[in-house]
């Protein structure tokens, strides 16, 4: 091909991350050729010789890929054949570039989907830190942007946290359909060699292999499913980081980010700009494209494998990359963010927050809810006209709108019994808190756990490949 088709075509610049699955990759299928009796045992002795050579000047830094060729594959094969001449032409018996770029990719996936995991496990751990310390901080809780009702910090901040919990385990459950092995799939049709598939899946830690050879070369639906997981978790970082902005306005003034991860005005002395939250919540941006890209780019494949796939790999570290440096930086933000309990708790006393106590209150006199709803608003009205809180009123102007109303109305009405009295599984109050901390704390160890031991079992599988 001419030089411009190859710098069209290439994709070294992407694919060169994946040079140490490559290798690993054709330690395997080299090593079952030899089991097999396809590939003589001195062949294979050879070969196996000069991929740990090149494994080893890798992981040294010293491997150099030659940008004439056009994919980490090729390079990786035409540096095995110079070093041990023809017997490195025979590796690529019984194996398409198709299977080979499909179990690299997967084989790379699954790494990046455990750091991510990891890292969505510590910021759950920051924000549990923080719900812990701010037990009893109230500040109002909002739908539609406005006053709602009373909560506590850490009832908002575990929310938050409970998020990140589903986006560890939409990864979890995605990386059984990552660990499938396409090796042995061939271009498309599998091969006339007698290979083991199994050995090679086992051997490179996957579950098992791929069921049918065409879907194995041409299955993308894991890259999807990636970046749709990445995607998802970027816009609840977003969110995270929407409220961090916002809540650090002097509109607000509810938390204080630390200078570690803010910034300056170039012109104006007193600002403090809080541009890591920032950063993070329009790069969710590029992570719901990359999703969009993904799905795109394999709307209208036949099978099976077309060159288009090329594409999906920058796709995908891309909006793995981003989740990744993004979690990264907001673990250390939350970390240290400083809130300011006395603002807001004096924040619930605008908006009328103990109004669906009042309505409460009504309800447990008899008056049915409906109407117990439309007393309170009237009350509201009232309390508005008067530029009084409701607790305020007199209980003369109160009886005005239900007789049912005593004086007991009254600590019915305080922050203090709006947030106790919340006390159903998964409310707000301090007890319902503490024991959604108490199942967080479990949830976030069984999730460590589950990531440790596919993390271990990858590693094992490595270590027996590589150390026989």
């Amino acid at each position: 091909m001419s030089r411009d088709t190859l710098d069209f075509t290439t994709s070294l610049a992407v694919d060169s991350r994946m040079a140490w699955y490559d290798i690993v990759g054709s330690i395997a299928h080299a090593r079952m050729l030899g089991r097999k009796r396809i590939l003589p045992q001195g062949d294979v002795d050879v070969i196996q010789t000069g991929l740990r050579e090149l494994l080893d000047a890798l992981e040294d830094g010293e491997l150099v890929l030659n940008d004439g060729l056009e994919d980490v594959h090729s390079n990786i094969e035409a540096a095995l054949t110079g070093r041990i001449g023809e017997a490195g032409g025979r590796l690529h018996t019984a194996r398409s570039r198709n299977d080979q770029v499909a179990t690299d990719f997967r084989m790379y996936v699954r790494e990046l989907l455990l750091e991510i995991c990891s890292y969505l496990i510590e910021l759950q751990k920051a924000l549990l830190a923080q719900a812990k310390t701010n037990l009893d901080t109230v500040l109002p809780g909002f739908t539609h942007t406005q006053h709602a009702q009373p909560v506590t910090l850490a009832h908002h901040l575990l929310a938050h946290a409970h998020r990140f919990g589903r986006d560890v385990e939409r990864l979890i459950e995605s990386y059984a359909r990552i660990n499938i092995c396409p090796l042995g799939s061939a271009a498309l049709a599998g091969t006339t060699y007698d290979i083991d598939r199994e050995y090679v899946a086992k051997a490179l830690g996957f579950e098992a292999p791929c069921e049918n050879s065409m879907d194995g070369v041409s299955d993308r639906d894991f890259a999807a499913e990636m970046c749709f997981d990445c995607a998802l978790a970027m816009v609840h970082l977003s969110s995270l980081c929407e409220e961090i902005v916002l809540w650090s306005s002097p509109e607000f003034g509810f938390v204080e980010v630390d200078d570690k991860y803010s910034t300056g005005s170039s012109i104006m002395p007193q600002k403090k700009n809080p541009d890591v939250a920032e950063l993070v919540r329009a790069r969710s941006a590029g992570a719901v494209a990359d999703a969009a890209s993904m799905l795109t780019l394999l709307r209208s494949l036949p099978l099976t494998y077309n060159r288009d796939l090329q594409e999906d790999k920058g796709i995908v570290f891309h909006s793995a990359d981003t989740l990744a440096s993004c979690l990264d930086i907001t673990v250390r933000m939350v970390a240290t963010l400083s809130f300011d309990a006395a603002k807001m708790l004096a924040a619930t006393r605008k908006g009328y927050l103990n109004a669906t106590e009042l309505a409460d209150y009504l309800v447990s006199k008899g008056m049915p809810f409906r109407v117990a709803h439309e007393v309170t608003g009237q009350i509201v009205r009232h309390a508005i006209g008067r530029g009084k809180g409701i607790e305020e009123l007199g209980l003369k102007e109160l009886r005005r709108f239900s007789k049912l109303i005593q004086e007991d109305v009254y600590p019915a009405l305080t922050v203090e019994s709006c947030i106790s009295r919340r006390d159903s599984y998964g409310g707000t109050s301090k007890k319902a808190v503490r024991l959604q901390m108490t199942n967080l704390k479990r949830h976030i160890g069984e999730q460590e756990r589950r990531v440790a031991n596919m993390r271990t079992s990858l590693h094992q599988a490595f270590d027996a490949l590589l150390s026989s």
